[in-house]
């Protein structure tokens, strides 16, 4: 098992993180049994366009409600999922409204606490060079 594969099983690095490309995450998932949903934003996306991204990207059932709080509570739930854990793959978030990018963070982020205290590894991996954002590859500080 890489290095890579072990932190995306570990559910007490549950996080939002950055990496430069997307290609060694998905790698490291591959044939793991953590389920990898693939988000790709474009320039000028917002609310609504990530929302119909993450729904679909993480198989959301028909009761989603396509708003802040029915992402958290959708993420909350994943009872539908068979996988043993999560990690989102946020392509693009440069590009997309910043309001909206830090909407998202801050779910997430809450949503990898929710499940770190569950045990079942979620990570939402943003690609790019956003310092604001810990290195996957890195321990945080």
């Amino acid at each position: 098992m890489s290095k890579l594969l072990q932190r995306l099983s570990d559910a007490s690095k549950n996080g939002v993180y950055r990496v430069a490309r997307a290609d060694a995450v998905i790698d490291a998932v591959k044939d793991s049994g953590l389920h990898l949903a693939r988000v790709t934003l474009r320039s000028g996306d917002g609310k609504a366009e990530v929302l119909c991204q993450l729904a679909q990207a993480l198989a959301f059932p028909s009761w989603f409600g396509g708003n802040w709080d029915a992402l958290e509570d959708c993420l909350a739930d994943l009872s539908w999922s068979t996988a043993t854990g999560d990690v989102l793959l946020i392509e693009g978030a440069a590009g997309a409204a910043a309001d909206d990018v830090g909407v998202l963070r801050d779910i997430l982020s809450s949503t990898a606490s929710y499940w770190s205290d569950r045990r079942r590894p979620f990570f939402a991996v943003f690609t790019g060079a956003d310092p604001a954002l810990p290195e996957l590859h890195r321990e945080r500080q």
